[in-house]
């Protein structure tokens, strides 16, 4: 219970800080299983390009599947690591059409999560984040993705463990985050991470959390 109004609290300055935020599911689980694929190890930045770059040089994820790995590769380079991705993307689509007979994930919504995490879960290359990704973003369930910038906030948040990894943070910080707040939570604390509570070169003097911070050098950042 504890918990629970700690967060709600925080997501009530956070929300003045960023605004609120309010879920509109995408609807297309292949296209934000894809999207969130490229967005591994890179900036928002270039893996919005590389996605953008995808959707302008193939007409749907047919024409991708049936591609020559070299050609994804190549529309995808902006964003990093376009070897190992477009291995993966071209793996799971042809996946996704041996197992169902078609290019598509939209049998998803009709299925509870649990049943969703499972499947998408066999694929190479998908860990928690991703699911949750396709799970919140996609499908509108509101499940937590833990990314680098929320992990780091909420060690120093004091919501979960110092020395708790990112698979662990997921089932931690799912069980604390009230269902309401998870897409709005997950919004604003990334971009906490981003602006103010950075990995390196805090800007703690202008934390909207300073009073709810449990860092032990924040002081060194005002």
């Amino acid at each position: 219970m504890e918990d629970s109004k700690n967060i709600k609290v925080i997501e009530h300055l956070l929300e003045k800080e960023y605004g609120r935020k309010v879920l509109k599911p995408t609807n297309d689980p292949l296209s934000e299983l894809i999207a969130t694929i490229l967005s591994q190890n890179t900036s928002d930045n270039n893996s919005h390009r590389a996605y953008r770059n995808l959707k302008h040089n193939f007409k749907n994820w047919e024409e991708v599947r049936s591609a020559p790995l070299s050609k994804i590769v190549q529309s995808i380079k902006v964003g990093g690591l376009e070897k190992i991705k477009a291995e993966r993307i071209k793996n799971i689509l042809n996946q996704i059409y041996k197992e169902k007979g078609a290019v598509s994930l939209a049998f998803l919504k009709k299925w509870n999560t649990e049943k969703v995490k499972e499947y998408l879960s066999h694929f190479t290359g998908v860990g928690d984040k991703t699911v949750a990704c396709v799970l919140l973003f996609a499908l509108g369930r509101t499940v937590l993705p833990v990314d680098t910038h929320i992990l780091r906030v909420s060690k120093r948040l004091g919501l979960i463990p110092w020395k708790t990894d990112s698979k662990k943070a997921h089932v931690l910080l799912q069980n604390k985050i009230p269902p309401a707040l998870v897409y709005p939570f997950h919004l604003n604390l990334i971009e906490q991470g981003r602006k103010i509570c950075k990995a390196r070169n805090l800007l703690c003097g202008k934390c909207v959390l300073f009073q709810k911070c449990e860092f032990k050098d924040k002081h060194k950042y005002i």
